[in-house]
């Protein structure tokens, strides 16, 4: 195993828990992004149950945006920009 901080890849802490840098933005888009997902997939079956076509597309294209800010958080979180404050 390196010592090299530059090499995130390997880098673990004390539990042998893998480490990668992320700066608070990136995880609290993450985690609100996910929690907004659950609340989003019920609208859209509510939505496909209740026979509201419009509930329904809100939903599941808010879903779409929140995948999206997720996966762009995700990216800079492995880009592995330390250092910077949020």
């Amino acid at each position: 195993m390196s010592e090299n901080n530059d090499d995130w890849e390997e880098s673990r802490d004390e539990r042998s828990h893998a480490m990668v840098p992320a700066t608070p933005r990136d995880v609290a888009h993450i985690r609100v992004g996910s929690f907004l997902l659950m609340f989003l997939f019920a609208f859209a079956v509510l939505g496909l149950i209740a026979r509201a076509p419009v509930m329904t597309g809100i939903a599941v294209v808010v879903a779409i945006v929140v995948v999206i800010d997720m996966v762009l958080a995700v990216r800079r979180q492995h880009r592995g920009r330390s250092g910077e404050a949020g």
